[in-house]
Formats: C-alpha cells, sequence, structure tokens
C-alpha cells in the first residue's frame, strides 16, 4: 500500500484552511464559502505537492500556472497564498472583500500576489488557461534541447459547473484538445449543487464524455468513505494528469459543497452566504481547530511554509537547467532571447511599410502589409483568426500554422471560436513571453466582450484585428454591418478603440498598438481608400494622441475616423466652394484622444469653434462631447441594409451632401452664418 497523500498534519492544515475560509466570510458578511471548504484538499496538494511555484518569486519564469476560474471561490486561493508564504497575512483575510483590500471579491491579477488572472465571469478562467498553455507549449519548443524541468510547465485550474456549463468551455475544450495541450489539467469540481438548487435541474450532460470526444483524457475521483475529497485517489490523479502526453486532462472529482459543515453542506445556499456564527462554531468542533477566528497554529504555518524552501529548491533547479541549456545551445539561447525580447518602438516604425500617397489601400490589406513586415522582424509576433484569416489579412506568410507536429508555428488556426480566441488571447499575454493578435469581424466582437472586457481589467497588451467595419460591408446586409459596435467598445475603460482613416493610418495604429500597457482594438475598412499626402511623421504623431488636423480650416471643424476621413475631406472641398473654410480633424481613437492634456485638444478642436460636424459610418452615441451645443451628426443610426456598398452608403446618409447640409447647419446654430 502506497502512503497517503495527506499525513496528519497535512489534514490539520486543510482543517485550518476550511476555518479561514469560514471565518474571513463571516468577517466579510458575504463571499462564497462552501467551494473554498469543500476544495480545501485540493489546493493544499496542488500548492504542497504538484504545483511548481516559488511563494518568494511569484513572477519566476519556470512556475506552474495556477487559474481559479471559480473565482467565486477566491477565499480559496488566498488561504493557499496566506499559508504557503505569499506575501498575504492574516490582516489581509480579515480585510477580504473590503475597499482597498488585497483580497476583494474574485482573484484580480496585477492586484494580488500569486493571482496569474483575473477571474470571475464563468469559463474565462478555463479559456484562458488554454491560452497560458498554448503559450507555454510554443516557448518550449523556443527551448528545444532543455531538460524537461526547464519546458515541462503546467497550467492547473480549478473549474465549477458554471465554468463548464458556459458554452464559452465548449470552445476552449474543443481548441485545447486538437492542439493536445498535455501541459494542461483542469479539476472539474463536480459537487451537484449551484445556485438555485441541485445541477440536474439544469442539465444531464455526460461532461466526461464531452471532453473525452473533444480529445482529453477523463479521470475520475470519487469521494472518500468520510464524504470528504478522496485525496489520495486525487493525488494519483493529478500525477497521472501531469504525466499525460498529448491530451489535455480532465478530472472529475466529487465533492461535497461546504463539507463537513453539519447543516450546510450539500445546500445551495453554502454557495454564497455566510454559515453564521452557530453553524461554523459547530463545524470547527467538527474539524477540530481553534473557535477563535482566523486562528493559524504554530506547527500548521510550519509545515505549509515549507512550500517556500520548495519552490526555492525548484528555482535553483530551473535555474541551473537553463543555464546548462545556454551553455550547450548558444545559438538557441540567443534566438531565443531575440524572439522574447519587447520591441523597441524605433524598430517597429523602422519595421513598417510605407504606402504611395493617392494609391487606393483598403485598411485591412494595409494591416496585412504590416503584419508581414512586424513578422519579419519580431518572432514573438504571432496570432490568427477566427477562420477569417483571408478577409481579415492575419495569416502570416511563411509562419507555419501552429499544431501540436509544429509547435513553433505562428498562425493560430481558431476556427468559428471568437469567444474562446480572445479569453485565449489573453492566457497567452498573461504568460508574457509573446504578442499575440486575433481577428474577425468588428460585427462579431459582441461575440468577445466578456474577455475584452477582462483584457481591459488586466491591462493586457493583446491586439484586436476587426475588420469589415461598417455598412460599406454592402450585401451581405445588416446582420453583419455593425452599426452600434463602436459606440459600445468605446465605453469600456482602458479599452482602446483605434479606426485608421488610410494606410498610412493604419501602418500607425500598430506602431501605437504596440506601445500600449492594455489591449487595442483595430477597426478596419475591407474597401479601398486613398492614402492621404499628410506626412508619415504628422501621421505617427497624430494617431498615438488619438486625433490631429489633416485638413486646415477656420469656420467650421469636421470630426471623422476611418474612411469617412476622405467623405469629410471631399465635404470640404464642397465647403470652400460655398466660401466656408472647413478643418478637417481625423479622430482614429477617441479614447487616446480624451487621455490627452487639454492644450492639446484645444489645438486640435479649438473651443472657438462652435460650429462642428461628425462624420462616421456607425452610431452617432459617444460623440456629443466633442459636438458640443451646435454640433451636427452625419451618422448611421438606423441598420445597415442589404446593397452594393456604395448604395448602402448612400441610402444611410454617408454623402457629400449630407456633410455639406449639417455643416451649414452647424454653421448657423452657432450663429456664424
Amino acid at each position: 500500500m502506497t502512503d497517503p497523500a495527506l499525513d496528519p498534519t497535512d489534514r490539520q492544515a486543510v482543517a485550518v484552511a476550511r476555518a479561514l475560509a469560514m471565518d474571513a466570510v463571516e468577517a466579510a458578511g458575504s463571499g462564497h464559502p462552501g467551494t473554498a471548504m469543500a476544495l480545501a484538499p485540493v489546493a493544499h496538494l496542488l500548492f504542497q505537492r504538484h504545483l511548481r511555484h516559488d511563494p518568494a518569486d511569484p513572477g519566476w519564469e519556470g512556475r506552474d500556472r495556477f487559474v481559479l476560474s471559480c473565482g467565486h471561490a477566491s477565499i480559496l486561493l488566498y488561504t493557499q497564498l496566506h499559508l504557503t508564504g505569499y506575501d498575504l497575512d492574516l490582516d489581509d483575510l480579515r480585510a477580504f472583500r473590503r475597499l482597498d483590500s488585497r483580497t476583494p471579491g474574485h482573484p484580480e491579477y496585477r492586484h494580488t500576489a500569486g493571482v496569474e488572472t483575473t477571474t470571475g465571469p464563468l469559463g474565462q478562467g478555463v479559456a484562458t488557461a488554454v491560452g497560458m498553455a498554448m503559450a507555454l507549449r510554443r516557448d518550449a519548443a523556443r527551448l528545444a534541447g532543455a531538460a524537461p524541468e526547464v519546458t515541462d510547465r503546467t497550467v492547473w485550474v480549478l473549474a465549477s459547473d458554471g465554468d463548464l456549463q458556459e458554452g464559452l468551455s465548449y470552445e476552449a475544450g474543443a481548441l485545447a484538445g486538437r492542439h493536445g495541450l498535455d501541459n494542461l489539467v483542469v479539476v472539474w469540481d463536480d459537487n451537484g449543487i449551484q445556485i438555485e438548487g441541485s445541477t440536474d435541474l439544469a442539465t444531464r450532460e455526460d461532461t466526461g464524455a464531452r471532453f473525452a470526444a473533444q480529445g482529453w483524457s477523463v479521470r475520475h475521483v470519487g469521494l472518500a468513505a468520510d464524504g470528504d475529497v478522496d485525496t489520495d485517489a486525487l493525488d494519483a490523479a493529478l500525477t497521472a494528469a501531469r504525466a499525460e502526453r498529448g491530451r489535455p486532462t480532465l478530472i472529475v472529482l466529487k465533492s461535497r459543497i461546504a463539507w463537513p459543515a453539519p447543516h450546510a453542506v450539500d445546500t445551495p445556499a453554502a454557495h454564497g452566504a455566510p454559515l453564521g456564527a452557530a453553524e461554523v462554531t459547530a463545524t470547527k468542533r467538527r474539524l477540530g481547530v481553534a473557535l477563535a477566528p482566523f486562528t493559524v497554529p504554530p506547527e500548521v504555518r510550519a509545515h505549509t511554509r515549507r512550500a517556500v524552501e520548495r519552490g526555492a529548491a525548484l528555482h535553483r533547479a530551473w535555474d541551473e537547467a537553463v543555464a546548462a541549456w545556454r551553455a550547450t545551445h548558444p545559438e538557441r539561447a540567443a534566438a531565443r532571447d531575440a524572439a522574447v525580447a519587447r520591441p523597441e518602438p524605433g524598430a517597429v516604425a523602422a519595421a513598417l511599410p510605407d504606402f504611395e500617397p493617392g494609391a487606393s489601400v483598403a485598411p485591412r490589406d494595409a494591416s496585412g502589409a504590416v503584419i508581414q513586415a512586424l513578422a519579419a522582424a519580431f518572432p514573438r509576433l504571432w496570432g490568427g483568426s477566427a477562420d477569417l484569416g483571408d478577409s481579415n489579412r492575419t495569416t502570416i506568410k511563411d509562419g507555419g500554422s501552429f499544431l501540436p507536429e509544429q509547435p513553433a508555428g505562428r498562425t493560430v488556426h481558431w476556427g468559428v471560436r471568437e469567444h474562446a480566441m480572445a479569453a485565449a488571447l489573453n492566457g497567452i499575454a498573461l504568460v508574457g513571453n509573446d504578442t499575440p493578435f486575433a481577428g474577425t469581424f468588428l460585427v462579431f466582437s459582441d461575440y468577445q466582450r466578456p474577455a475584452l472586457r477582462l483584457a481591459a481589467l488586466m491591462r493586457l497588451p493583446v491586439v484586436h484585428v476587426w475588420s469589415h467595419d461598417s455598412v460599406a460591408l454592402g450585401a451581405d446586409g445588416p446582420t453583419h454591418q455593425p452599426v452600434e459596435h463602436l459606440a459600445a467598445l468605446r465605453a469600456m475603460p482602458g479599452f482602446a478603440v483605434v479606426r485608421p482613416a488610410d494606410a498610412t493610418e493604419t501602418a500607425a495604429a500598430w506602431l501605437a498598438a504596440l506601445g500600449q500597457d492594455g489591449p487595442v482594438g483595430l477597426v478596419l475598412a475591407r474597401q479601398g481608400v486613398p492614402v492621404l499626402p499628410t506626412p508619415v511623421a504628422v501621421v505617427r504623431e497624430g494617431v498615438a494622441r488619438g486625433a490631429y488636423v489633416v485638413a486646415e480650416g477656420a469656420d467650421v471643424l469636421l470630426l471623422a475616423s476611418g474612411s469617412e476621413v476622405a467623405l469629410a475631406l471631399a465635404a470640404r472641398e464642397a465647403l470652400a466652394g460655398r466660401g466656408v473654410a472647413a478643418r478637417v480633424v481625423s479622430v482614429p481613437s477617441k479614447d487616446w484622444f480624451l487621455a490627452q492634456d487639454r492644450g492639446y485638444r484645444d489645438a486640435v478642436l479649438p473651443p472657438a469653434v462652435r460650429a462642428r460636424v461628425v462624420v462616421e459610418a456607425a452610431s452617432s452615441f459617444g460623440w456629443h462631447d466633442l459636438l458640443g451645443e451646435h454640433g451636427t451628426a452625419v451618422t448611421i443610426d438606423d441598420f445597415g441594409l442589404s446593397a452594393p456598398a456604395a448604395e448602402a452608403l448612400a441610402a444611410r446618409g454617408m454623402t457629400v451632401e449630407a456633410v455639406v447640409d449639417a455643416a451649414l447647419v452647424s454653421l448657423e446654430s452657432a450663429g456664424a452664418r
């Protein structure tokens, strides 16, 4: 018989972790104690035995990643971070869910040491972990020839019923199975309970069979005789999962929510509410722990803090193995260093292609040319599209496809999985060795919003390439013609939306995007637009600032983005024939423009010029702060229609005549005529 996974001191540590979870939720007056109590032995096994981590250096490059996809059980993670020696003390646990604490209601990246990603919306952690596993797989290819302890980095995930009920988990699971991500292990807490009652109310799906059909190894772990998690079986399953080759692993783990609380166990109420003082006391007596809140016996702390020594030893061994690899493979080491180095802005600028003024170039085509140029200069750039590579111009030529047999490939074939693509992009960025991008049509960004929002929350440097940006899509009709999307995306804090006017602005947008500490969405027209004669240096500075003057005039301001800048310039010529001098301002990014100082904004949009017109083939929503009291919008506040592009635009009022009329109305309103 093998030794048990947990010795008596381990079991005491698990009991203390359960008590800390109850105490923190009671002190906060809110929270989710049940899952944290049930999964305490799982988290203990991971953090003490299976997870390769260094509490003294949470950002150690050689670490595994741990993702708590069921982020509502955040206190489960916080207790382990405290017990294993991360920079999180008992006062932090006492401040659980309070203002400015390091223990917020859901784990937040950049906020708490040891938290690898922000989780909360169910399914996001699972899909983000797929991206992490992809990035680590690709980096392992760069480390070819290194010892297994260097390349064998595993992503461990704890997931709930809700995580796997979300449709995102289907997309992510299929993606992980196709790529054979054997460095990904998901432990599914199959406790049969969710907020409204038994999971049987909502589903009778054989979830394990679903994942097996997607190419996963599926292992089942039942309950121990006392009703607790079977830690011996789980330990064996986790060991086997790390050793699995060619497939990700799903461990179907049976647990009992809130175990061993005498009355709360197996109840929906234990999911999201404090147990109450009486139930906490009764449970602590069953566990054999101190009744006083937030008590950690010295012997337990000494035992769990062995993780610090274990982490230091793993860290040293990894450093030594990397040093040996560098000495044996200096060319590979140099190539890997170059591949993961973040390019300097000057180097990016030097790599950008030039475009001939006056030529008609679709911004999506210009973006494709930029991607090829950047890919040649920067090996860290990789990505792909949701089965729209040809349309988005996102395929890296000669870069190869990212596949199990070609893990260094640079083009990802995400399939029609926009949501998983966006979430996995976040995971790639979180690993930190790559600059990832992903493409689809702008209208399909709706499928991506939860992941986009998390990218903004975490300030992740990801680039989304959205083509087919307006009613100019034409005959495909209103289902594919975005109208409200720009306004909705611009409303998201921390997410920069950039809609370039021409090919030169598109290159400048890529340059600015790669320098951002946060996500950027490039919104690109499908149709050809003229390359404006504005000097490249002026364009690059102007795009980086979000708005700039492309043609001077003192009577009325014409503000436009994207392909409508050309329309505004044509209207300027028509207005000149009427004796009106119009200043045309390209506004590729309202987000970046509004972040500028007041002096720059007033120089571009002089407050004294109150006659203003916004020209954009999208909703007027969100423009009124720049329009002012006397401004007029030439926009589209209705859905599009199926027709050739020029006819569809004209039918929705995107014409020179409409812009001229709007300018005259605004001038009259401002008392300038």
